[in-house]
């Protein structure tokens, strides 16, 4: 018995130094390669464990350069756009950040590893459920989730200093709009699926400046029947 369970505990710890093994070179070769050098970022993607938020079949494929299927027709995006996207943020400790679309929660685990507070919204219960419970194993205190219709935001903790959205609406809500922040940075997917564009807002002087980022490919924003927004 003893045998076997020092078996067990060597093959956890190989797991454990191959998983840490490919986050390292996921950074580098998909991420640190590609211009994105804001040591916050790089430091919460080789933080966060990505292979504990996807389904088990999928865990050795965690590390890789492609999005993967987490149930009810969502993804969990490539690293790349996860560090993109939160790189465009430009957040600081202190800030407070809005999610729409929680999914796996990986992208809301790498925002908490870098500010003060994330509050995350999910259409399918499902999904919210699970990432919320992942949180409170994994610890992040930080993380407010809420099952719901993302396009009207969570205005009772706004105003945000950032606002992420990881799914693609044709046109960007109002109410995240009047949810920002004075200086806050919105970071939004806009379009039909196959022509998308990744756009970043910042708001000065209550008036929107737009910068378009890249061409990406998200799942449509839906409200609660699954009609596109």
């Amino acid at each position: 018995m003893i045998s076997v369970l020092m078996g067990d505990c060597n093959s956890q710890e190989f797991l454990k130094d191959d998983y840490a093994a490919r986050r390292k070179m996921m950074v580098e070769s998909q991420i640190i390669s590609r211009g994105i050098k804001d040591q916050k970022v790089t430091d919460a993607m080789l933080s966060v464990e990505r292979h504990l938020f996807v389904p088990s079949e999928y865990a050795s494929q965690a590390y890789g350069d492609f999005p993967l299927p987490i149930g009810e027709g969502q993804t969990i995006s490539q690293p790349y756009i996860v560090a993109l996207m939160t790189d465009i943020l430009n957040l600081k400790k202190n800030s407070r950040v809005l999610e729409i679309g929680t999914g796996s929660g990986y992208q809301a685990a790498i925002l908490a590893q870098i500010c003060d507070s994330v509050f995350t919204i999910e259409i399918y219960e499902s999904l919210a459920s699970k990432a919320e419970n992942l949180f409170s194993i994994l610890g992040y205190d930080n993380i407010k989730v809420k099952s719901g219709d993302g396009y009207q935001g969570w205005v009772e903790y706004s105003p945000f200093d950032g606002i992420i959205v990881t799914c693609a609406p044709t046109h960007v809500p109002q109410a995240l709009q009047d949810q920002l922040a004075e200086g806050g940075r919105l970071v939004i997917p806009v379009g039909e699926m196959h022509d998308q564009e990744l756009i970043l807002y910042e708001k000065r002087e209550g008036k929107f400046r737009k910068k378009n980022i890249v061409a990406v490919r998200f799942v449509p924003m839906i409200d609660n029947t699954g009609k596109k927004y």
